[in-house]
């Protein structure tokens, strides 16, 4: 049901009641889904707040899921709608400076997946346009009069496709999953005609509610509380949907942070070398205590075992990962292997720190590693090596070999660290 009286922040809730019906009368999403596309459309028009913009991840994994048709449905309700397959890095950012448009662009697998200089393009536009400061840098002019200019690439952003964005895009947006419909999931015929006429009144409730007295300000100074989401960009681009959905009141406010936690709380960073991260993590949290490293040739053997998992076809020659490429995707980790006698390996306590910096959300304990003053030992790998253990490897004289230096393990008795 459409409010019947003037727009008010009092009535923004029964308004996005209204989107989200009207949404879901013709597309198949979940609750969550739908929340936080009802909250991104009114975020279109109250654009002029926010500071950040969260881009609407449409993906399937087939065809025929319904993305084009969530765009269909999403451009008679946005402000500005930019409706198109394809368009050039050019005229993706000249149009983006001049009209601040509200982009959905569909068949973006086409897109990244074709010219690699277009998709390169295209990647970087949408990498600055999450937020406002934003620009992309173009020539402009011919011949002694060329020169160049900055435009801005900052607005609200939907992009659909089948598989995955590529890592920077997708880390600036909220994946919205599409799965083909069941018989029993129905949905009403789209008719452009017909659903932009239904649309329109929600539309225009929606420009009036945004153009009211002290409507942007109000949202320029809103600090919503955020959910427990470990991911700061991610925080970045949800703050103006939960700013919005504060002043909706009712339920919004709390489903708005139920959906944010349900579709981007749980996203595994898919970094490759994050996941080798997550996968030792998995392998030494319980070492054998009496050893003082992890054996290269174990560590392989281990994650190569590991079923699902690219380190037993590494590469283009599809073999198992060696040694020297463990070395090269942990040494940006400050991870680097070491010599024990004849026993090449990693420590054990090598991997805390990157664990604590880079998997934070998933250790029982999280230890703040940027506060001031001096940090405390982290552990949360293995258990501490014991006396025992400390012993033999002092009496092995551990030499660690880090790009062509030797640092001798010390004695006890040295009474400093070397490390």
């Amino acid at each position: 049901m459409i409010p019947s009286r003037s727009p008010h922040p009092l009535r923004l809730g029964e308004t996005l009641d209204a989107i989200q019906t009207f949404i879901r009368k013709f597309v198949v999403l979940n609750k969550h889904q739908a929340a936080i596309v009802t909250l991104w459309i009114a975020h279109t028009h109250a654009i002029a707040a926010a500071e950040c913009t969260p881009y609407l991840q449409v993906t399937s994994a087939t065809k025929r899921a319904g993305k084009t048709r969530l765009l269909e449905v999403l451009e008679p309700l946005v402000a500005r709608p930019w409706l198109t397959g394809r368009t050039s890095a050019a005229v993706l950012v000249r149009k983006t400076d001049k009209e601040a448009p509200t982009l959905l662009l569909d068949e973006s697998d086409a897109a990244f997946g074709g010219e690699k200089d277009y998709a390169e393009a295209l990647r970087g536009i949408l990498n600055s346009g999450y937020r406002r400061s934003g620009k992309a840098s173009l020539c402009i002019g011919q011949g002694a009069n060329l020169t160049y200019k900055d435009f801005s690439t900052f607005g609200a952003k939907c992009i659909a496709g089948i598989g995955t964005l590529p890592d920077t895009v997708a880390d600036r947006a909220i994946p919205i999953q599409l799965r083909r419909r069941t018989s029993d999931e129905p949905c009403s015929r789209w008719r452009q005609r017909d659903g932009h006429a239904e649309a329109a009144p929600l539309f225009k409730t929606l420009r009036a509610w945004a153009a009211g007295k002290h409507v942007i300000d109000a949202l320029r100074q809103a600090r919503p509380a955020l959910p427990p989401i470990d991911d700061d960009r991610k925080l970045d681009v949800l703050e103006p949907l939960l700013a919005i959905a504060d002043v909706a009141g009712g339920s919004w406010a709390t489903q708005a942070r139920e959906s944010a936690v349900a579709l981007v709380g749980t996203v595994n960073d898919t970094d490759i070398v994050v996941e080798l991260l997550r996968d030792v993590r998995d392998i030494v949290v319980t070492p054998d205590p009496e050893a003082a490293v992890l054996a290269t040739k174990d560590l392989i053997g281990k994650l190569t075992a590991l079923e699902d998992r690219p380190w037993a076809t590494w590469g283009k020659q599809q073999k198992p990962i060696t040694g020297r490429a463990l070395a090269r995707l942990l040494g940006p980790l400050d991870i680097h292997p070491g010599q024990l006698e004849l026993l090449r390996g990693y420590r054990w306590d090598a991997f805390n720190d990157a664990i604590a910096r880079y998997l934070p959300s998933e250790v029982s304990s999280r230890h703040s590693i940027n506060k001031d003053g001096p940090e405390s030992m982290i552990s949360m790998c293995q258990p501490p090596i014991t006396a025992d253990a400390l012993k033999t490897a002092v009496q092995a004289r551990i030499h660690w070999v880090n790009d062509g230096m030797t640092d001798r393990t010390p004695d006890p008795g040295d009474g400093e660290d070397e490390r």
